[in-house]
């Protein structure tokens, strides 16, 4: 058989701005993201609806830290970005998603500890959108220093956040599992916003690339990102 590619490529960063420091745990991350997508039926032919989110079952608490109740989950996620409106916020109000999917995940850290960095990704004819949740202990804006100069500091929702740039990853394999390849894909740009008003650790990270290449419009960006992250379960209203 030939090799199939994941053209729109997947997030580089997977675990937002620690994937700076965990660059091999985020790779790992982005290629089960890649998988999900050529595991979900296209449903952009015409007269068909809209993808409906799979994967990303709720996990069960394990008694590990930040391992509960308390985490959402990856189906969680992706019912809260796959929203009815969400093309529209894209600007492409034509399209209805091909693929939606969640799922859970970890990075675990030199000392062994695993944050949970739950996500989900929802694919459109023009634009790919994912949205993950890292509940690590390092508050937005000291990560931003993580970026690099390009990383732009700003409030959004009241919280702290960071806007840059950021690419994806291009995977190519063979059904068998072998002669697989990966190499930069396209540019995206991605927002990571404090997961509290205080900005006392860990974020939510909404990061948006286009099929054709193009460097995404920040103005969807952050439009996709005002309007979904206060339906997020577990988002609470600033004091």
């Amino acid at each position: 058989m030939g090799d199939m590619a994941d053209d729109n490529g997947v997030p580089e960063k997977g675990a937002g701005p620690w994937g700076q420091a965990i660059t091999a745990v985020a790779l790992v991350a982005a290629l089960v993201v890649g998988l999900w997508a050529f595991a979900k039926p296209s449903s952009s032919q015409s007269g068909q609806s809209p993808a409906r989110c799979r994967g990303g079952e709720a996990e069960k608490a394990s008694g590990k830290p930040g391992k509960g109740p308390d985490v959402v989950s990856g189906a969680q996620l992706c019912e809260a970005l796959n929203r009815p409106d969400l093309a529209r916020l894209l600007g492409t109000p034509q399209e209805s998603a091909k693929s939606a999917s969640g799922g859970g995940g970890s990075v675990r850290l030199a000392g062994g500890e695993e944050i949970p960095n739950p996500s989900a990704r929802v694919e459109f004819g023009t634009y790919t959108v994912s949205l993950s949740e890292s509940y690590d202990r390092l508050p937005v804006s000291r990560a931003a220093a993580l970026l690099g100069d390009g990383a732009g500091k700003r409030t959004v929702l009241g919280r702290s956040a960071v806007l840059y740039a950021d690419r994806t990853i291009s995977l190519s394999f063979r059904l068998d599992g072998s002669d697989s390849h990966s190499g930069p894909g396209v540019p995206a740009r991605a927002l990571t916003v404090a997961r509290d008003a205080k900005d006392s650790g860990g974020s939510f990270d909404v990061t948006l690339w286009r099929t054709d290449g193009l460097v995404p419009d920040d103005a969807v960006l952050l439009r996709v990102a005002e309007t979904v992250l206060p339906t997020v379960p577990g988002w609470t209203a600033d004091e």
